[in-house]
């Protein structure tokens, strides 16, 4: 494979990247978890948005995994693989509301700090199709962690 990245920094960003896909899938996975059990007095709010945003999730999880195939690496896909990769933690029960939208923004902050940490490695390679990925997935994440974390502000 010559696609004008060496070998070395392929596997270095793919296993950033894995990282990247593995904080994805964990998140993805949470707000679907928090969608399907919240309730109280903004149970149709929090229904909806964690729906967009799982949705959302789920679309992320494809590009990052086919950008880590690109590089000729083979993507994690399994729990416990996602598991030793992730660095965000499972919930131990069913929050309320409240603390759904606390774990969601550290979720989406901790994605924002793993997608960052892969940069150098993409910049060292010359690697713009990463970096491209990279920034969207920041845009996205900085957003939705606004938007919830505005939730959570008192009047």
């Amino acid at each position: 494979m010559d696609i004008g990245i060496k070998a070395e920094d392929r596997k270095n960003i793919a296993h950033g990247l894995s990282r990247l896909l593995a904080d994805t899938y964990t998140l993805y996975l949470k707000t679907h978890y928090f969608h399907w059990n919240v309730t109280g007095p903004m149970f149709n709010t929090l229904h909806l948005m964690f729906e967009t945003q799982y949705t959302e999730l789920a679309l992320a999880v494809d590009a990052v995994a086919e950008r880590i195939r690109a590089l000729d690496v083979y993507a994690p896909g399994t729990y416990s693989q996602f598991a030793k990769l992730s660095s965000i933690p499972e919930s131990k029960n069913v929050p309320n509301a409240k603390q759904m939208i606390k774990e969601l923004v550290e979720g989406h902050e901790a994605v924002c700090r793993t997608a960052r940490s892969v940069f150098p490695a993409a910049d060292k390679a010359d690697d713009e199709a990463t970096a491209d990925l990279l920034t969207q997935r920041l845009q996205l994440h900085e957003k939705t962690a606004w938007m919830l974390r505005s939730m959570l502000e008192k009047d």
